[in-house]
């Protein structure tokens, strides 16, 4: 398996990371030629004006608008792929929504059809303001939804390559196994 983190911004080396530890090939993605036979892409956390500014000039937003593989956004990812930026999500984020640096925080969550606590790092966390009725809520804080998936799209506003638990990791890659067999 093949996995692309893009690797313009933000905590790519996190990502990576967890996903080799996950027995997966890792490829940074700088280029939009860097997509081509990838089985899934992960958009990381990171500052989301930047991400924008920067796939534009390198011209990953419209390459990403057509890659067809599973996609994974945290934090700034989940900003980038929501309507008001590449428009890949039936959702509407709003940026640092919980607040500046010093508000970040750190909660146990309950992610759906699980008992273990997830634990979260919100870290000038976008907040879900609105989404769409074929998007699933995964995983809540507070009763807000923090963890949503939409077909073969998932994202979190909060950064789970910052923990040990790869759980939300092995979930996309469950998506990448199951698209992979579908386009096989």
């Amino acid at each position: 398996m093949r996995i692309g983190v893009l690797a313009v911004q933000g905590n790519v080396r996190e990502h990576a990371a967890m996903l080799r530890g996950l027995g997966v090939e890792v490829v940074e993605v700088r280029k939009p030629d860097q997509l081509d036979g990838l089985d899934g892409l992960v958009v990381p956390g990171g500052e989301s004006t930047t991400f924008m500014r920067l796939m534009r000039l390198y011209g990953l937003d419209e390459a990403l608008r057509t890659f067809a593989a599973p996609v994974f956004g945290t934090c700034a990812g989940m900003i980038v792929l929501d309507r008001r930026h590449l428009g890949l999500m039936d959702l509407e984020v709003d940026r640092n929504a919980y607040g500046r640096q010093v508000a970040s925080f750190e909660a146990d969550l309950r992610l759906r059809d699980d008992d273990k606590p997830l634990h979260g790092v919100f870290i000038r966390a976008p907040r879900v303001r609105d989404y769409g009725f074929d998007v699933e809520v995964l995983a809540e804080n507070d009763g807000e939804p923090v963890l949503l998936r939409q077909g073969r799209f998932l994202v979190a506003s909060f950064h789970p390559e910052l923990t040990e638990d790869t759980r939300v990791h092995e979930l996309f890659l469950d998506r990448v196994r199951e698209e992979s067999g579908v386009r096989a």
